[in-house]
C-alpha cells in the first residue's frame, strides 16, 4: 500500500482566520471531556462489572464518532485552526490510551498489546509534528483501516461479550496490531526520507489520519 498515492496530511493545512471557538473545535472539546468520563467508568470502582463495561463501550464509541464528525465539519466550513490541529490528535490518543490501559489494568487485554499500540501512536504523533516543518507527507487509506480496526477491536474488548466472541475479538485485535505496526514503520521510514530530502514532493505514506470516501483527510 505504500505506493498508493494519497492526499496531504491536513496537519499542514494553513490556519483559517475564523475564531478559535468553532463548531468542530467544540466537538473536539467534547471528546476531550469524554476522556475523564471513560477513566471514571474504568477505574473508579473496585471491580469492573458488566454495566460499567457497557457504559465504557458507549463512551468510547461516542468519542470515536465525534472524531469523524469534527474533521468532516472542519473541512466543510474551512475552519482549520491551530487549536484544532493540536487538540484533535491529543484527544484521539488520550481516549485510546485510557481504554487500552483500562483493559489491561483489569486483565481483559495483555499489557504488551497496550504497550505496542500506544508506543506507535505516541511516536508517530510526535513525528508528524516534527516533519511538518520540512514538508507535507501525503497519506493513503491505510491509516483509516488502522483506525477503524482499532476502534472495533477495543470496543469489542470493552463490551462484556460472551466467550463465543473470544475468537472474533482476537482476530480483529491482531488485525489492528498488524496495521498499527505496518503503518507506523512505513510512516517513520518516509518521514526520515522527507527530513533528509527537505521536500515533501512525491513522498507518500500510510498515515493515521482517517480519509473519507472521497480520499480527503480530516483536519
Amino acid at each position: 500500500m505504500s505506493g498508493t498515492r494519497g492526499v496531504p496530511d491536513h496537519v499542514g493545512d494553513p490556519v483559517g482566520q475564523r475564531a478559535v471557538l468553532t463548531g468542530p473545535n467544540a466537538v473536539t472539546a467534547l471528546r476531550l471531556l469524554l476522556v475523564p468520563v471513560l477513566a471514571w467508568l474504568l477505574f473508579a470502582t473496585e471491580s469492573l462489572d458488566a454495566r460499567s463495561r457497557w457504559w465504557a463501550t458507549g463512551v468510547f464509541v461516542l468519542a470515536a464518532v465525534t472524531d469523524f464528525i469534527d474533521g468532516a465539519w472542519a473541512r466543510h466550513q474551512g475552519s482549520v485552526t491551530t487549536l484544532g490541529k493540536v487538540a484533535d490528535p491529543i484527544a484521539d490518543k488520550a481516549i485510546t490510551a485510557v481504554a487500552l490501559i483500562g483493559l489491561s489494568w483489569w486483565g481483559l487485554l495483555p499489557w504488551w498489546v497496550t504497550v505496542v499500540i500506544l508506543t506507535r501512536e505516541i511516536v508517530v504523533t510526535l513525528a508528524r509534528f516534527i516533519v511538518i516543518r520540512h514538508g507535507v507527507i501525503p497519506a493513503s487509506r491505510g491509516g483509516k483501516a488502522k483506525t477503524i480496526a482499532q476502534i472495533i477491536a477495543i470496543a469489542m474488548f470493552l463490551a462484556p461479550l460472551g466467550t463465543a466472541w473470544s475468537t472474533a475479538k482476537w482476530v480483529l485485535m491482531i488485525i489492528a496490531i498488524a496495521l498499527t505496526i505496518v503503518t507506523g514503520v512505513d510512516y517513520l521510514a518516509r518521514a526520515a526520507r522527507l527530513r533528509r530530502s527537505g521536500t515533501g514532493a512525491d513522498v507518500h505514506v500510510i498515515d493515521d489520519v482517517p480519509a473519507d470516501d472521497t480520499g480527503e483527510q480530516r483536519r
